[in-house]
Parts: structure tokens; C-alpha cells; sequence
């Protein structure tokens, strides 16, 4: 029997691994239409180290490069758009038996992943990667416009709109074009006329989920926003900040006939209506009408005699709930509202308002016998009596 050097079986080896890699690659060569995959040999050293030779295997369509023979096959799947798996429930079909694996969950409802924080569970594990990251306050992925940080790099996506202007999603009804699909999809609802999410309570439909969230607030009596400045609190997280223009004097909003600034929109349409003469609601008791249905409601209680807002610490009702808020100073002695001129204090706006006019002169009530003029409605009133010869 012939002996061979072990050296000899050695070469022979790599020289046969070397031939099935290179039929392998011009298997892949010939299915592609960029021409033969380029493969490169490692360095000798690490030849010897790993014992057998290491090759880099590269995409002939995006030079993408492949430490691994079978990890190309599986990448020109993305070229070739070959989908070899397909779900067995609902037929979608994917190029990777681990993407299918991962598609299936949703019809099992397995998820194997669990957050240590919270113990959320979760489908894949990159979700709940992204998932951990509200505990940890990680925000690996910035805005190169502004650098504003974000979780996911799908949120830094979305974000890079607001800068590019881009708006992706179009509608097929309207042709509205929206930056975010959700955006879109919420967007159709208009079209279709669809109000998917229902309240247990009252069977009120809405076309948000969101917008659902606030309105059962109404049935429950959550207030989970709060103001800094005095303590109120609102079902709203948009009324907070309506709210706080009451503390800042902040009035955006100006009425374009006669100049006059409010520091929220509604309040600015109800003071167009002084304008247009609009009423909306009339009292069935006395026929008064009002520009409000909130005003209306609460005028109604003057022939009800209905006080639904009771103290907790004396018991006095009242009509309404900013009228208990006030008297509630009385027992806190909480004075919110401070002049920016001498820091006088006081638990009423109406007040504050009265005692600024100290500072600016201002007396905007005038009698109409002798044209004197006065800084509140009671002080006009006080003087009427000299003309009138009414006893107090």
C-alpha cells in the first residue's frame, strides 16, 4: 500500500474545499444577471489558525460582502425577489424561513420575549429592544438637522419629514398626502365614514382611539393633567395649556372687528358671536338666549335651584364647578393670581383685574348724570345714590 504524506492530504483537502466553493459560486454566478460573484482568500496567517481557508463571498447586485457562502444565497433573495416560504394561515409568502417563523406569532399570539422592567411580552426580539429602551432613556438615533433624539430609527424616519417635507402616504379618495401612514389611515376614515373604536359607557363612536381615551375621562373623572402654577386640573392635556395663558396674560388670539386679544380659540369664537348676533341656545324658562350651550346649561340651574358642586369642608353647593373652586381659597387661602407691579396677591382673576386698575388709572365705569367716572361697577353704583336719593 502507497503511503501518503500528511502534508500531501493537507493540500488535497483544501484544494477539494477550494472546488466546491467555486462550483458553488458559479452555480450563483449563472443565476444572477451581474456576471460571476468576486471571492477574495483571507491572509495565510489566518488560514493556518482556523485550519482551513476562509473566503469573502460578494454581491454581484449591491457589493454587499459575505463572510459565508450560504448567507449570500439567502441575501440575493432580496434581488431576485424569490419568496421560497409561505404561511400555511393566510399564504403570505417570505424569502426566509426565520421571517416566516417570526410572521407566524401573529396568528399563535407566542411571544417569547419578555421585558425585564416591566414583564411585557413581545413577538420579536428587536421590538423588545426597542421596547427596553423607555427604561433605560437610550436614544441612540439623532436628527442630523437638529439633533433631536429618538428610540427607533423609524421614529428618527418619521421626524427627518418634518425637515425634507416629504409626505409619502397619499390619499386614493382626495389626494391628501401624509407623512406618517397612521396619518393617512385615520385621514380615510372620513371617506368611509368608519368609527371603529366605540365607549363602553354611552356607545359614543370615534374614529381614534385617542380621541376615545379623552372622552371616557367624562365617565370616569379622570384629570391626569395639571396645572403648575395653581394646582387645577384637566382631562386635557391642550386645556392645560389654554389654561396657563390665564397666569402668563398670553392672548394670541385677536378678534380681526374690533381688536380685542383672548388667550384661547373658543374663547375667541364665542366673542364673535357678540358680533355676528349668532345664538345658539335658547332657556325654555325665561327665552333667554346664549352663545354657549355651557352657559345655557349653567343659567338653567338659576330655575332649578340644582347646585351639583358641593365643599368637602363646610358643605356649601354651588352651580357650578369654577364657582366651588373659588370658595375652596377661602379654606386653603390659596392666592393665585399676583400683580406684576407690586406683587399683591389675590384668590380671584376678576380681582387682580380690579386692583390693576390702581396702577393704570384706568376707570372704566361712568356715570351717566354727571359723567364721573369710577374703577368698579360698585363704586358707580355707591354714587348713583346721590343722584337717586336711594338709602343702601
Amino acid at each position: 500500500m502507497a503511503s501518503v504524506k500528511l502534508e500531501d492530504c493537507s493540500q488535497t483537502l483544501e484544494l477539494n474545499v477550494n472546488i466546491k466553493d467555486e462550483e458553488e459560486e458559479e452555480k450563483i454566478g449563472k443565476s444572477v444577471s451581474h456576471g460571476n460573484i468576486e471571492t477574495f482568500p483571507t491572509s495565510r496567517e489566518q488560514q493556518q489558525e482556523d485550519h482551513r481557508p476562509k473566503r469573502s463571498h460578494h454581491c454581484p447586485h449591491c457589493k454587499k460582502i459575505f463572510p459565508i457562502l450560504s448567507k449570500l444565497k439567502i441575501h440575493l433573495k432580496i434581488h431576485t425577489g424569490e419568496k421560497s416560504y409561505s404561511c400555511s394561515d393566510c399564504g403570505l409568502r417570505f424569502s426566509q424561513q426565520s421571517s416566516l417563523k417570526t410572521h407566524q406569532r401573529i396568528h399563535t399570539g407566542e411571544k417569547p420575549y419578555s421585558c425585564s422592567y416591566c414583564g411585557w411580552r413581545f413577538s420579536q426580539r428587536s421590538h423588545l429592544k426597542s421596547h427596553q429602551r423607555i427604561h433605560t432613556g437610550e436614544k441612540p438615533y439623532s436628527c442630523s438637522d437638529c439633533g433631536k433624539c429618538f428610540t427607533t430609527s423609524s421614529d428618527l424616519t418619521v421626524h427627518q419629514r418634518t425637515h425634507t417635507g416629504e409626505k409619502p402616504f397619499s390619499c386614493s379618495d382626495c389626494g391628501g398626502r401624509f407623512s406618517r401612514r397612521s396619518s393617512l389611515k385615520i385621514h380615510q376614515h372620513i371617506h368611509t365614514g368608519e368609527k371603529p373604536y366605540s365607549c363602553s359607557d354611552c356607545g359614543k363612536c370615534f374614529t381614534q382611539f385617542d380621541t376615545l381615551k379623552c372622552h371616557q375621562r367624562i365617565h370616569t373623572g379622570e384629570k391626569p393633567y395639571s396645572c403648575s402654577k395653581c394646582g387645577k386640573s384637566f382631562s386635557l392635556q391642550s386645556s392645560v395649556k389654554s389654561h396657563q395663558h390665564i397666569h402668563t396674560g398670553d392672548k394670541p388670539y385677536s378678534c380681526s372687528d374690533c381688536g380685542k386679544y383672548f388667550p384661547t380659540s373658543s374663547a375667541l369664537n364665542v366673542h364673535q358671536r357678540i358680533h355676528t348676533g349668532e345664538r345658539l341656545s335658547f332657556c325654555s324658562d325665561c327665552g333667554k338666549s346664549f352663545s354657549q350651550h355651557s352657559s345655557l346649561k349653567n343659567h338653567q340651574r338659576i330655575h332649578t335651584g340644582e347646585k351639583p358642586y358641593p365643599c368637602s369642608e363646610c358643605g356649601k353647593s354651588f352651580t357650578t364647578s369654577s364657582a366651588l373652586t373659588v370658595h375652596q381659597r377661602v379654606h386653603t387661602g390659596e392666592k393665585p393670581y399676583s400683580c406684576s407691579d407690586c406683587g399683591g396677591s389675590y384668590s380671584r382673576l376678576g380681582n387682580l383685574q380690579t386692583h390693576h386698575r390702581i396702577h393704570s388709572g384706568e376707570k372704566p365705569y361712568s356715570c351717566s348724570d354727571c359723567g364721573k367716572c369710577f374703577t368698579t361697577s360698585s363704586a358707580l353704583k355707591v354714587h348713583q345714590r346721590v343722584h337717586t336719593g336711594d338709602n343702601p
